[in-house]
């Protein structure tokens, strides 16, 4: 009877709707055939006369949308049997058919309203409840294939940054061309090896798992055979206990994600350190070399020294020989000074033959550097003085 009296208020709303839809243009009209006759007050009284009456439809359409929401949620099959067999009596030959009218039938009360928003607010609670259970199914879903592809990205990276380890750095290695090729094919090898140990491994775990699987249901049946099955404090329990177990899988996988960075930059670092610490030992020799060159340089110089000393020595001790036959003086005999004379003639063309060989040695130690300065440009050591350059070829003395 409830369902009866629903159908018959609805097909009621819905003719005093089209009625108040009928009756509007009617006033328009009215309202504009008296336009020029009525004062403001008027038009404002049309106005909120025209607004009272689209907040009345208002109503009565959410009114109209929430009895039919609750008459399809409420209108099952037993319903549809009971208002079939019960038309069917009602047309049956032998009985008077009741005609109702719209103007008769009786509207819903307060009471009957109230159960319906009530009984349409339930079901969009549970159909909220529904979505969001759903969705929240959906967003577990998204998250575990989000958390997978970051492993399978962090597994992708620590995987190159390795072969950029073992291989790429050996490949570019002048040494181990030779061996570039049988050493791809190991490190894969090795990499298809490791692989189908974790296949295995895997695919053991699993079986135990599936084991340990059917030993919960064998138990679990048994449990609901004996009458000892979970109640509800049970299953809030374990409710509770899986949310804690989510948490700390959750910081697990956050710290192992966390770690996973820290790992990759270190290696990052390390490489950049292995750089630096290539191109200091490469500085490191090249100063090694140059150091010792300078070393040798610096010992011959000493030497070199040492006999400057000596024949400084030598020069003081003439010249006090010198000095002290000065201080004995006397004017020598005219055939002696002729015969000084001489002398001195002879040592003086001697002073030019030795300069002319002078001037050529200065001529082939002017080749000489040219020729070693070269030499040592091709072997990558710097330049030295040319007074070095001939202490090495040991045409220059200071003794001579």
């Amino acid at each position: 009877m409830n369902l009866c009296l629903l159908i018959n208020t609805l097909y009621l709303t819905k003719q005093t709707r089209a009625r108040n839809h009928g009756n509007e243009p009617q006033q328009a009209t009215m309202a504009a055939t008296t336009e020029n006759c009525k004062t403001d007050s008027d038009q404002n009284q049309l106005v909120k006369l025209v607004k009272d009456l689209k907040r009345s439809n208002a109503t009565l359409q959410a009114e109209i949308d929430m009895c039919e929401r609750y008459i399809s949620s409420r209108l099952d099959l037993q319903t549809q049997s009971e208002t079939a067999s019960h038309m069917e009596r009602a047309t049956s030959p032998g009985r008077k058919t009741k005609v109702h009218t719209p103007e008769r039938q009786q509207l819903l009360t307060l009471e009957q309203k109230c159960d319906v928003a009530q009984g349409v607010l339930k079901q969009m609670t549970k159909d909220l409840n529904r979505a969001k259970d759903h969705s929240e199914r959906e967003l577990d879903k998204y998250k575990a294939t989000l958390e997978e592809a970051d492993i399978h990205l962090a597994e992708i990276k620590k995987e190159c940054c390795q072969f950029d380890r073992d291989i790429c750095k050996a490949v570019q290695d002048k040494k181990c061309l030779t061996m570039s090729a049988e050493k791809v094919i190991r490190y894969i090898e090795d990499k298809i090896r490791v692989k189908e140990n974790l296949i295995e491994k895997l695919h053991r775990k699993n079986t135990a798992l599936l084991a340990y699987k059917k030993k919960l249901k064998v138990k679990l049946k048994q449990q609901e055979e004996m009458g000892e099955g979970l109640t509800a404090l049970d299953f809030e329990q374990l409710k509770l206990e899986n949310i804690k177990i989510r948490k700390q899988l959750d910081e697990q996988n956050r710290e192992h994600s966390d770690l996973k960075l820290l790992a990759g930059n270190s290696l990052q670092v390390l490489s950049c350190n292995k750089k630096k610490l290539q191109i200091l030992t490469h500085e490191s020799a090249v100063l090694n070399s140059d150091i010792a060159l300078r070393m040798k340089l610096l010992v011959k110089i000493e030497e070199d020294t040492k006999q400057a000393e000596e024949e400084r020595n030598k020069a003081e001790t003439l010249n006090r020989k010198l000095m002290g036959q000065l201080a004995d003086y006397h004017v020598p005999h005219v055939l002696q000074y002729i015969k000084v004379k001489e002398s001195h003639s002879q040592l003086q063309k001697c002073v030019k033959e030795w300069e002319r060989k002078v001037e050529i040695a200065e001529m082939s130690l002017k080749t000489y550097t040219k020729s070693w300065d070269k030499l040592r440009i091709a072997a990558g050591a710097r330049l030295v003085p040319a007074q070095h350059a001939a202490m090495d070829s040991g045409l220059y003395d200071f003794g001579h």
